[in-house]
């Protein structure tokens, strides 16, 4: 995988850094990335200031996600939380999807029809 962060009104730190690579990475075991692009920014004319943008490459759809606080920390959370709540909804996707198929033919039987 490959990690790109970008750093705009804001210092770059081995904590701050650390903290968006382990919890990237720790999304590995649910989905294959290829590339993360983290752009942490603080527009102080703005309220809330801080901005983390993230954009994930995968094989299938990209992930995108944005979380904006007042601290940058907080903001760090709500961009990985959102993209974790998106990974939820595309696993239960996924799940729907399968049960409605193996469910699709006993229903067309039941109507009297053949199962293909």
């Amino acid at each position: 995988m490959k990690l790109n962060l970008q750093h705009h009104n804001v210092r770059s730190t081995h904590a701050l850094d650390s903290l968006i690579e382990n919890r990237i990475l720790a999304l590995q075991p649910r989905l294959r990335i290829d590339e993360a692009h983290v752009r942490l920014e603080c527009r102080f004319e703005s309220s809330p200031a801080f901005g983390v943008r993230i954009h994930l490459v995968t094989p299938g759809p990209d992930v995108f996600a944005e979380g904006r606080d007042h601290t940058i920390h907080a903001a760090i959370h709500k961009a990985l939380g959102e993209i974790e709540s998106r990974l939820d909804h595309r696993a239960a996707k996924r799940q729907q999807r399968a049960r409605s198929h193996l469910q699709a033919p006993a229903a067309r039987a039941r109507n009297g029809q053949a199962g293909w």
